[in-house]
């Protein structure tokens, strides 16, 4: 196989939850960009319609799928309805996320439960759905988790935040061990700071806004648009040998 044709996606079909905008919808149109149709997950249909368009334009089919990831007894559906959508499925692109600020000795149960719920319950929910899937039907197929640099750092005044993108690495881990016989990569995309809805309040306060940026050696915040490469790699058979495996987006961030 020449090596441009191992990063083609046509004729898969790949789930990316929190695709109605930021980091999801640049992924998803990455994929579709790729070959892939799509199956969007967020909690309103009408805000996945830009996302929809988008894929379509690209000639491949969109299926949306409006479901709040809180509720964790309902995730394992979206397996069912791609399935029902499309016959089949291959890739899983676990980007949603959700983000609560406060100090930690005023951090609330509910605000930890639900940012839980979403970054990491749900994922672990949603990828063992998949990844049975696969194995009762003898398909490879590719798990992407999108984690942050707060897997790796404390940070601060985002204690279920940090807390859920560690479990995230752990997830990714463990299940690239368990599953990597069965032909199912497992992995994470680690962004740096990246102009999302999730960063506009650090993005609002001048002085943090300046001193993230000083120590970013490429100089710049990262757009969305900076992961395409990544997920289309890491969901093709390019990556057939990468499980277990991060890859940062974020500038340099790290090395610093």
């Amino acid at each position: 196989m020449h090596v441009l044709e191992s990063f083609s996606l046509k004729g898969k079909i790949a789930i990316v939850t929190g695709s109605s905008k930021g980091l999801g919808q640049a992924m998803a149109i990455a994929l579709a960009e790729a070959g892939a149709d799509i199956v969007g997950v967020s909690r309103s249909k009408e805000q996945q319609q830009e996302t929809k368009k988008a894929v379509e334009s690209l000639n491949r089919k969109y299926l949306a799928i409006e479901l709040d990831l809180n509720q964790t007894e309902r995730v394992t559906t979206i397996v069912d309805m791609a399935v029902e959508e499309f016959g089949t499925v291959d890739i899983l692109v676990n980007n949603a996320g959700i983000i609560r600020r406060a100090p930690i000795l005023e951090y609330s149960k509910k605000d930890w439960d639900e940012v839980m719920n979403v970054n990491l319950k749900s994922v672990f929910l949603l990828s063992q759905k998949f990844a049975r899937y696969l194995i009762e039907h003898n398909k490879r197929g590719k798990i992407i988790n999108v984690a942050s640099l707060l897997s790796f750092q404390g940070g601060i005044y985002t204690t279920a935040y940090t807390a859920s993108k560690h479990g995230l690495l752990g997830l990714t881990r463990i299940f690239a061990n368990e599953l990597a016989k069965y032909g199912i990569n497992v992995n994470a995309i680690a962004p740096g700071y990246m102009v999302t809805d999730n960063t506009e309040a650090l993005r609002k306060d001048e002085k943090r806004y300046n001193e993230i940026l000083s120590r970013i050696p490429m100089g710049r915040w990262g757009l969305p648009e900076d992961l395409k490469g990544a997920v289309v790699f890491l969901a093709s058979s390019a990556s057939d040998y990468v499980t277990g495996s991060v890859i940062f987006v974020d500038g340099g961030w790290m090395s610093r």
